[in-house]
């Protein structure tokens, strides 16, 4: 997400750079990355379809698999594959784009009659593909942005693991939200210098991203003053990013830039809900409560930031256009408005809103997909 959004139309250089040492023509390039972005779109839909069978709705796809999996089927197989995909486009080395194929490949192997732990390892193997294209990238060019992000990969590497040694999702979660919270953390540091911060803004930053990390795992091996602790550092993110975010300043803009701020804020919103619900409950490890932070990180904030970077990213990948168009508003407000139907149905205990505003979720994320490649198309 290495795009200036102050300017959109300048795309960074090294997401659009042939790999080091092909030979493989523009179009060859793009069928692969599609290819892979395939991967993570078919991670996408059966984690969708497991989200209706959870909501006792009626699914396409209907496996018993499928209700074990909805976690590492939409954090790691749909939106680990988006990160990994970026990143090894960015890196410009053949080998990375091992970690997209193993975090894709791994999600469709989780739903085969092949033991689960075969596509968790094949997963891990991805993750751990990951970690080493943040290494590869910091031989190149250290920087604190770089280390935050590196950091979000290796607690999404250690939730992978933990996986594989049969620990419930609902206890490794925060290792989940820490990955997605310092992989846009780190992003939205590159992009901070827009908004001139001061010195220290980078290592403030780094030190919250290092509370995050250690108090993810403290909340597994604490559960009540871990999860509290953690609670506190993602307000202490959402904080640095109020502060220091580009958002706050091209929300005032128009267009592109505005689109971008309105996902983006609206994201760091569900993560302050979902940061003062640790820290005010405790543990969340099943039921409402559960279900609140669960998707005010996986839908609220992660998705938001997919949203926002949609009309930037895609070009960087696919080499063409996702022209910005004001109909984009609406699968955020559909986003939106089903998540808070959906949270208001925990909190008050109407199952009714919660079923509803679930449906109303994936209906809203197959809204955008619709969207954007008819925009694409048309283009």
């Amino acid at each position: 997400m290495n795009v200036d959004e102050a300017d959109p139309g300048r795309q960074s250089v090294s997401t659009l750079t042939t790999p080091r040492g092909s030979t493989r023509g523009p179009r060859t390039r793009v069928r692969g990355r599609f290819a892979l972005l395939l991967l993570g779109g078919a991670s996408m839909l059966l984690g969708l379809s497991a989200a209706l069978m959870l909501l006792g709705l009626p699914a396409p796809i209907t496996t018993e698999r499928l209700l074990e999996v909805h976690g590492q089927l939409m954090i790691v197989g749909f939106l680990g594959t988006l990160i990994a995909l970026e990143r090894s486009i960015a890196l410009r080395q053949a080998w990375a784009y091992g970690a997209p194929l193993a975090t894709g490949v791994g999600a469709l192997l989780l739903v085969t009659p092949l033991p689960l732990n075969v596509g968790l390892a094949v997963q891990c193997i991805g993750l751990g593909i990951l970690v080493a294209i943040y290494g590869a990238v910091w031989r190149r060019a250290a920087s604190t942005a770089l280390a935050i992000q590196w950091l979000g990969a290796f607690l999404a590497l250690c939730a992978g693991l933990l996986w594989l040694a049969q620990v419930p999702t609902g206890a490794l979660f925060p290792f989940l939200a820490g990955f997605l919270v310092l992989t846009i953390a780190g992003e939205r540091l590159e992009l901070a210098h827009v908004a001139s911060p001061p010195p220290g803004a980078a290592r403030a930053l780094l030190l919250v991203s290092v509370a995050v990390a250690l108090t993810s795992a403290a909340a597994l091996l604490w559960p009540t003053p871990g999860s509290e602790l953690f609670g506190a550092s993602l307000l202490a993110t959402v904080l640095w990013l109020l502060r220091f975010d580009v958002a706050t300043r091209t929300i005032r803009s128009v267009g592109l830039p505005r689109y971008t701020a309105v996902n983006l804020l609206l994201g760091m919103a569900w993560l302050a809900l979902a940061g003062l619900t640790w820290l005010t409950l405790g543990p969340q490890p099943d039921g409402p409560g559960y279900d609140v932070v669960v998707h005010a990180i996986g839908l609220g904030f992660a998705m938001s930031m997919v949203l926002a970077h949609a009309p930037i990213i895609l070009p960087a990948v696919l080499i063409r256009p996702l022209p910005y168009r004001p109909v984009l508003y609406l699968a955020t407000a559909a986003l939106q408005l089903s998540l808070l139907l959906r949270v208001a149905g925990d909190v008050r205990g109407a199952g009714w809103a919660w079923q509803a505003g679930g449906a109303g979720n994936v209906a809203a994320l197959l809204a955008f997909v619709a969207m954007a490649a008819i925009l694409v198309i048309r283009r």
